[in-house]
């Protein structure tokens, strides 16, 4: 099983960028898609952005054009470019396979708090 380890979140005002890492433990180039997503309280997790394994992405309608998701097979690792965040950005930050399975475990998330 790949277990995930999310880093790189932290606060930051409105406006502001973040660069999010998620390190796997093994090879993840068998994953087809990787993918963030992210939770605030009260809310359903929800996926931000996936991309598959050549590097072809997508991106909910809510961070298109300000977010850019990579993958660095080589690294085993999977990144999250967020620019012109805002206060609805905040939540915990999680990447998984897209849909999450047996291959992969949940990490412990990163939390990104937009101020405004």
């Amino acid at each position: 099983q790949v277990q995930l380890v999310e880093s790189g979140g932290g606060l930051v005002q409105a406006g502001g960028s973040l660069r999010l890492s998620c390190a796997a433990s093994r090879s993840i180039f068998s994953i087809n898609i990787m993918g963030w997503y992210r939770q605030a309280p009260g809310k359903q997790r929800e996926l931000v952005a996936d991309i598959t394994r050549s590097g072809s992405t997508n991106y909910a309608d809510s961070v298109k054009g300000r977010f850019t998701i990579s993958r660095d097979n080589a690294k085993n690792t999977v990144y999250l470019q967020m620019n012109s965040l805002k206060p609805e950005d905040t939540a915990v930050y999680y990447c998984n396979s897209n849909p999450p399975g047996a291959r992969t475990s949940w990490g412990q998330g990163t939390q990104v708090t937009v101020s405004s």
